[in-house]
């Protein structure tokens, strides 16, 4: 059957609907405590490094520095011993700085949610950017991780060699309803953890198994 944008958002519907009742809890598993600014240095801190350890570095982490004011006159010696769990600390430290300090002196102290906004903070990319936008402010958003451009691959929305984060950002947005994008993206998350694997993925037990082209072509 010929493949039209009108089928394919039929497709990415029962593929929703089939996550939600797999994984009826969609959270994100990093513990930022519905605020924003923590959000950005968690997801910061997540770049190369699993959320198990972000969040066991975050509880010494707001400790020292429980907002953004903290945190602008934070010593980068002492951050970046705070962080050397999480990888690239030197990086990450001098970012969370410097993205507090235009939070306190660009945007009043409160982080923007703004695409635009948000993309000028140091360190902060389009994957960050849907995270915040999406979780804390209840925006349309596509979070573009390993997890989600590969499945969404798997699952033939593209084809499986593409790894462009801004591709799956813009096939999945046309795609899936804007109310549901935030949560899909935590769910597929989910998937790729339980039994969609990148190497020994487990099809015959994967709740969207009759709707991937992955599987299809493999039986």
């Amino acid at each position: 059957m010929k493949k039209t944008k009108s089928s394919e958002r039929a497709r990415a519907a029962a593929i929703v609907a089939a996550l939600e009742e797999y994984f009826p809890a969609a959270e994100c598993a990093l513990n930022y405590e519905g605020d924003p600014w923590r959000l950005l240095v968690l997801g910061r801190l997540s770049a190369q490094c699993t959320d198990k350890r972000v969040n066991i570095v975050a509880v010494p982490l707001f400790e020292h520095y429980p907002d953004a004011a903290a945190m602008a006159d934070a010593d980068l010696i002492e951050l970046e011993e705070i962080i050397r769990p999480c990888g690239l600390f030197r990086t990450k430290a001098q970012n969370l700085i410097d993205a507090s300090r235009m939070i306190i002196e660009r945007f009043g102290g409160e982080v923007p949610s703004g695409m635009d906004d948000l993309l000028l903070l140091p360190g902060v990319g389009r994957k960050i950017a849907n995270l915040i936008r999406g979780d804390v402010f209840g925006l349309p958003a596509i979070v573009a991780d390993t997890h989600c451009i590969r499945i969404a691959g798997k699952l033939g929305f593209y084809p499986e060699t593409c790894k462009d984060p801004r591709k799956t950002e813009k096939v999945l947005s046309e795609l899936i309803a804007p109310e549901k994008q935030s949560d899909f993206c935590h769910r597929i998350v989910l998937l790729g953890r339980d039994c969609c694997t990148a190497r020994s993925p487990e099809c015959d037990r994967c709740p969207i198994s009759e709707y991937c082209e992955h599987y299809g072509r493999s039986k």
